[in-house]
């Protein structure tokens, strides 16, 4: 089935909710990146949050990056949706060695590290884009994205995300939720979503057991009426392209494109979102110089 964001609200109009189904889009990352099962559930993570909360944003034309520095052996981790959730992203060490809590748990929280940053960059077409930095909490994403938002945009939030990788490294489920109290919410809703939370548990077994997000949002919110929104399509999409790869040549400057063609060897610029290569000839680089 296709991964898709679904939203919903409860009929009181307290509390506003997402869940998504990212098993396609994590699976297509992984084959792209040659991730091992640690970096797996670790760039999944972040590829399903900021697909979600790209989704969030509904600015036509904009763009959000979520990015991961930590301090662990994974290094960062980077994430960019667009407007509709659609995303990219990549890890900087994507064959690190297996990390475990115990036998079949991944340890996601050591490979990201919790020395560092979790950095959101909006781009909501505006003279500049919105950065907001937190500390990270525990690295293992979902902790920090709602720290994130608590600290940088004030706004309570409850987050869960899972990447359930098979024995042979495959990504069998992946998702997550992010649900947000509106303005005003009475303390009695606060603490119905809460216990709805506590009891539905982990999100990663619900997606195990086939649930949609439909089922997930159901089970976490069900002493709610909820009010099912829009469904979006989402699927990792890297928007690389040769024309954008020379426009990227073309802002080193004359002076280093002429280093380049004077070498006499074609250059190869492969994409790190996608890892599709363009290669240039030393004719194409003077032409690429020849336009400035």
């Amino acid at each position: 089935m296709q991964d898709y964001i679904v939203r919903a609200m409860t009929s009181d109009g307290y509390i506003k909710a997402m869940a998504i189904r990212s098993t396609h889009l994590v699976e297509r990352a992984r084959n792209i990146h040659k991730t091992t099962p640690t970096a797996t559930a670790a760039l999944g993570r972040v590829l399903t949050a900021a697909s979600m909360m790209g989704n969030v944003q509904k600015v036509e034309n904009g763009a959000l990056t979520l990015q991961i520095k930590g301090g662990g052996p994974l290094g960062t981790i980077l994430a960019t949706s667009d407007a509709v959730g659609n995303v990219r992203g990549y890890v900087h060490n994507p064959s690190i060695t297996l990390l475990e809590k115990y036998a079949g748990k991944l340890d996601v929280g050591a490979a990201v590290g919790t020395d560092g940053m979790l950095t959101v960059i909006r781009d909501l077409q505006m003279k500049e884009p919105y950065i907001g930095s937190v500390a990270l909490v525990s690295g293992e994403i979902a902790d920090d994205v709602t720290a994130y938002f608590a600290q940088s945009e004030q706004t309570p939030t409850a987050c869960a995300l899972g990447v359930l990788v098979n024995p042979d490294q495959s990504v069998r489920v992946a998702g997550g939720y992010l649900i947000q109290l509106l303005p005003g919410a009475p303390e009695e809703a606060i603490d119905k979503l809460e216990a709805g939370i506590q009891k539905a548990g982990a999100v990663t077994p619900m997606l195990a057991d086939g649930l949609s997000p439909e089922d997930i949002l159901r089970r976490v919110m069900s002493d709610f009426e909820l009010e099912f929104l829009e469904t979006t399509p989402v699927a990792y999409k890297c928007y690389c392209s040769r024309e954008r790869v020379s426009a990227t040549l073309i802002a080193i400057g004359r002076k280093d494109l002429q280093e380049i063609a004077d070498e006499g060897e074609p250059i190869t610029i492969e994409c790190q979102f996608c890892d599709t290569k363009y290669q240039f000839s030393p004719e194409e680089i003077r032409g690429l110089q020849a336009t400035l």
